[in-house]
């Protein structure tokens, strides 16, 4: 009997014990935990580029000479793109045309160098350029490399080109490209047939869409 009392005490005690440290008080820790604040790369999510670039074409026996195209990007995947191009130089003398005096191996029409590909390029290292604390862009290192056709002496010709190239991307839209390329075909302009390398070094601006 006296075991049930107290048995009905404790439990009715315990019904009515309302802990103080639970009504208002503080918890023990504070964390502080400054929140960062990230903010997302500004790149773009259109898949096609389109690009005008300029430079300089090393063609084969006939000097270092401009060239201006313009190029159309179609991106696949973050790897892979396609690209088509098209770009038109002017081959100057040889020195041998120099040499002569007289003598003339193209006619004026015959030195327009002009080309057109379709290549297939691969993303090989992106990564970032830091200017300053800071500003950062997103840039890409790339291969490429493809197939189209030259005309050049007043013959077609068909050509393979290869080549590295660096994009560098400076808002969600806009680009800056760096590019070295072989445009390579075979020729027997001055008697002997042989592989042709016509080295080009350019650069321009791009622009997503």
């Amino acid at each position: 009997m006296e075991i049930r009392r107290r048995f009905l005490l404790l439990i009715t005690g315990l019904l009515c014990w309302q802990p103080v440290s639970l009504l208002g008080a503080e918890p023990i820790i504070e964390p502080d935990l400054p929140r960062r604040e990230i903010v997302e790369p500004a790149i773009d999510t259109e898949d096609f580029e389109i690009g005008l670039f300029a430079g300089a074409l090393s063609i084969e026996d006939f000097g270092t000479n401009p060239v201006y195209g313009v190029r159309l990007n179609y991106h696949l995947t973050e790897d892979f793109f396609l690209e088509a191009g098209l770009a038109s130089s002017r081959a100057s003398k040889t020195s041998y045309e120099l040499l002569s005096g007289g003598a003339q191996l193209l006619t004026n029409s015959e030195r327009n160098f002009t080309y057109y590909n379709l290549s297939v390029g691969y993303n090989l290292l992106p990564g970032e350029v830091f200017i300053g604390r800071d500003r950062a862009f997103n840039s890409q290192l790339y291969l490429i490399g493809g197939a189209g056709s030259t005309t050049f002496a007043g013959d077609d010709h068909f050509s393979i080109n290869l080549g590295l190239g660096y994009r560098l991307l400076l808002s969600d839209s806009f680009a800056l490209h760096l590019d070295l390329r072989d445009q390579l075909f075979s020729s027997d302009l001055l008697g002997e047939e042989k592989t042709t390398h016509n080295i080009e070094l350019s650069g321009g601006l791009s622009i997503f869409f």
